[in-house]
């Protein structure tokens, strides 16, 4: 007994020494006498992980509070300074040329792609970027994609009248359907299913601590990502093997049809990339804008009446054209407002590939700087009365172009689907609320880190109009 309690105390102390060295911030003084910024690091491989993931916004905001708008932390595996500081924040996003390359956490790496545009920088980045402006730019659009949008969204949204149904699901399957038939021409393929359930499993390992046990959802996620490549693999080889001529995305990727000739395992990872950008950003805001609309029906009816203005014009059965898109300012407006107020997107991270100095603090080589984005959506300097849902503040389109302006990225790492983005929920809200009318059933509750969702789904009674 005495042996154990002896042995449990020495185990004691150990832990509590390596906690005092790993969060001690003597350890980080410099030759140039600079030190990190301040803050905690938490556990031991962990960090704060748990918390930053549990708390989200909360968190942020206590640590800011106690250090300031720049500190340390240890979140997703990585050591880290996260920035919350405007300023600061647009330095680092338009300086990648000064040492600050993407940084996403391991998890995200090895779930997406060591070649996705995301993750690569310099030359690959800007011939990526080019090659992917070409399959998702707006010439794209207007000539081949927006027809295949109007057409799902029609049949998408067909039987939706005098149901009760999940709009958080429904719009997952939106995203993720109508950018396979983008990507790949597929309506019906023999494997969508099994891909549908892969998926769902890959989004979840990205925002995980990198633990290579059964049962995680980093192990899940990683599993996942193999059989999808191994799918999308057979794919490249059996339209190798027809010699037929596709025009999809796809088809413009493998025959190279740019300055850039991708490979196979680039071309895959450019796909697992387009499909979970895509289905993260247009899922959740095509909900959020759903719930939205509900709770302001003055917002509702003029976007209704710009939507039945279009109709008008058209046969019933006329689809969606580039002019139309165009025409939708208000639509565009609702969308901005929604992804601002809801916060799709937290914040992006970069990696310092050297020793460098930010705001006077020293940050080691590889540590990841968090820029958080989020509280700059909420900043009433930025946006007037930030809580208020309030779409007429987008229709001066010079509001997209001020310096703030980081809802889809910054700099060279502008998100070249934003777009694409909004024509998918543009044509989704023209037909959903020119068709219907609907209320919440209840018990809707809403998560807004670190991912919006509505953990027990969101549920409506949808009738026609």
């Amino acid at each position: 007994m005495a042996f154990v309690l002896t042995t449990s105390a020495a185990l004691f102390c150990c832990l509590c020494i390596a906690l005092t060295k790993w969060n001690e911030p003597s350890k980080h003084v410099t030759k140039g006498r600079s030190l990190l910024p301040p803050g905690t690091m938490g556990w031991p491989f962990f960090g704060e992980t748990a918390e930053f993931l549990k708390l989200g916004p909360d968190f942020m905001k206590k640590q800011r509070s106690r250090y300031g708008s720049v500190f340390k932390s240890h979140i997703l595996g990585c050591p880290t300074v996260v920035s919350m500081d405007p300023d600061l924040n647009r330095y680092i996003l338009m300086n990648e040329s000064k040492g600050f390359v993407p940084g996403y956490p391991q998890s995200m790496l090895d779930i997406l792609g060591r070649r996705n545009i995301a993750a690569v920088h310099g030359e690959d980045h800007r011939k990526m970027r080019g090659t992917l402006l070409a399959v998702v730019g707006p010439a794209m659009i207007r000539d081949r994609l927006l027809p295949k949008i109007d057409e799902f969204m029609r049949l998408h949204l067909r039987d939706w009248d005098r149901c009760v149904i999940d709009i958080q699901e429904k719009t997952k399957e939106m995203a993720l359907l109508s950018s396979l038939k983008q990507i790949a021409g597929i309506d019906s393929w023999p494997g969508v299913e099994a891909f549908e359930d892969e998926f769902f499993k890959l989004v979840i390992g990205t925002l995980s601590l990198p633990v290579v046990l059964p049962g995680t959802n980093y192990h899940r996620g990683f599993r996942a990502r193999k059989n999808i490549v191994g799918m999308l693999t057979a794919l490249l080889k059996e339209r190798r093997a027809s010699m037929d001529v596709h025009q999809d995305m796809l088809g413009r990727l493998m025959s190279g049809q740019s300055n850039y000739r991708l490979t196979d395992e680039e071309i895959i990872d450019q796909i697992i990339t387009i499909l979970y950008s895509g289905y993260e950003t247009v899922s959740t805001t095509s909900m959020m804008a759903v719930k939205y609309l509900h709770d302001h029906p003055r917002v509702l009816e003029e976007l209704r009446d710009e939507h039945f203005a279009i109709r008008h014009r058209k046969n019933p059965e006329d689809p969606i054209t580039w002019e139309d898109l165009k025409s939708m300012r208000f639509t565009r407006a609702v969308i901005l407002e929604t992804s601002r107020l809801a916060t799709v997107v937290n914040g992006v991270l970069r990696k310092t590939i050297d020793d460098t100095k930010v705001n006077g603090y020293f940050v080691p080589k590889g540590w990841r700087i968090y820029v958080y984005t989020r509280e700059m959506n909420y900043d009433a300097d930025i946006y007037p009365d930030p809580l208020l849902f309030d779409p007429w503040r987008w229709l001066s389109r010079s509001r997209e172009s001020q310096s703030q302006f980081f809802l889809f990225g910054g700099g060279t790492r502008h998100c070249p689907g934003m777009e694409l983005g909004i024509a998918e929920i543009s044509t989704f809200l023209h037909y959903f609320v020119t068709r219907y009318r609907w209320e919440e059933v209840g018990g809707n509750k809403l998560m807004k880190f670190p991912r919006v969702e509505a953990p027990n789904g969101y549920r409506i009674r949808v009738d026609v109009l």
